[in-house]
């Protein structure tokens, strides 16, 4: 019995070790099979809403200001109307227009910014805040060429605007439109960057003006344009329109101009640029890049006592190559008057260096 019950162990393990061969050899088997663990991935929270910008708006919404204007205007009738017994005491009579716009504070003193053309040729200015409160504001200076100016109103504890740091500006960044469209009251518009840097627009004399596609409406001039901390990059200032009202396109004078003119004309009362009294135009050279040819020089002016004449080509200025006429313009421009430019002109096939001294801008439109 005791022989019997080896034997039969025996036999079966032989046949076990057989079936364990069977299924190693085949690739299966219980004891060879990989374990594989599935993990469980929990989806990503679901988001409560868009993105706010309420703290950029908080922020910059204390500095921007209503501004509110009055002028006397004379209306003159149209043809085929005529007063009985002649115009009364030799013409008529003036009338009072009013006019709206924006203002950003910059200084905790009471200096605010805002457009030329909202203040321009006005009576009476007043300024409204936020809360109500108003104050009667007067003009320290104003520079058309920009569409610029500064107005003073007597207060303390003002919150100035923020700028920011004009490189950081970029194509896509998210932006605020501050003002007061159509008079309805303190507004916000959200839009994003659309480009930098546009010119040849034909709205100013100096411009390199951000575009963006926030709404941006009558009234809004003279506004603030934020980024998405609040600080301030850019004084709105146009819109390109056929309706009158915002299509998605307009304009804002970039924080880098808006600090010059401010600095100069707290410092001085007015601005003052470089000028060479000469007419540049620009032509393309057979691969397409542009030339600065000068086409006309005034006579006992800067450029004329310096040596340029008609025909040159205007290679750099300053030893930095002169790109186009904007270029050139802007550089000369950004000089202060009595400075000394090396300018490098080509003549004759033969590159000439010349040294001339800036002269004095003329004013624009006997604005001072």
């Amino acid at each position: 019995m005791n022989r019997r019950f080896w034997l039969l162990l025996v036999a079966l393990a032989g046949i076990g070790l057989l079936v364990w061969s069977f299924l190693s050899e085949r690739g299966g088997g219980w004891a060879m099979r990989e374990v594989i663990t599935i993990k469980e991935t929990a989806p990503p929270p679901a988001t409560t809403g868009p993105y706010s910008f309420r703290q950029a708006a908080h922020k910059a919404m204390s500095s921007v200001v209503n501004v509110y204007t009055l002028k006397q205007v004379v209306t003159r009738r149209g043809p085929g109307f005529s007063h009985p017994f002649g115009q009364p005491f030799g013409g008529p009579a003036p009338q009072p227009a009013s006019s709206l716009g924006s203002g950003v504070v910059v200084s905790a003193d009471g200096y605010i910014l805002t457009n030329n053309h909202v203040v321009e040729g006005a009576d009476e200015i007043a300024v409204a805040f936020p809360s109500g409160e108003a104050a009667e504001a007067r003009v320290v200076g104003v520079d058309p060429e920009t569409d610029l100016a500064v107005l003073k109103i007597e207060a303390k504890g003002l919150v100035p605007a923020t700028f920011a740091d004009p490189a950081s500006v970029e194509v896509g960044d998210p932006v605020l439109a501050i003002g007061n469209p159509f008079g309805i009251g303190q507004t916000v518009t959200l839009g994003i960057v659309s480009a930098t840097g546009r010119n040849r627009l034909g709205i100013n004399t100096f411009e390199n003006f951000i575009q963006t596609d926030a709404a941006i409406n009558p009234g809004n001039s003279g506004g603030a344009l934020v980024d998405a901390s609040g600080a301030l990059i850019g004084i709105n200032t146009a819109i390109f329109s056929q309706s009158g009202g915002s299509q998605g396109i307009g304009f804002a004078i970039p924080v880098s101009i808006a600090r010059q003119v401010l600095e100069q004309i707290l410092k001085t009362g007015r601005v003052e640029r470089g000028w060479l009294g000469i007419d540049a135009r620009e032509i393309r050279r057979e691969n397409g890049r542009p030339e600065v040819v000068i086409a006309g020089v005034l006579r006992g002016g800067p450029a004329d006592v310096g040596g340029i004449r008609p025909g040159d080509v205007v290679v750099s200025i300053n030893q930095r190559p002169v790109t186009d006429t904007v270029d050139l313009i802007n550089r000369i421009a950004a000089v202060a008057p009595g400075s000394s430019l090396g300018i490098s002109v080509r003549r004759d096939g033969f590159e000439l260096p010349l040294r001339l001294r800036a002269g004095k801008r003329p004013a624009l439109r006997g604005v001072e």
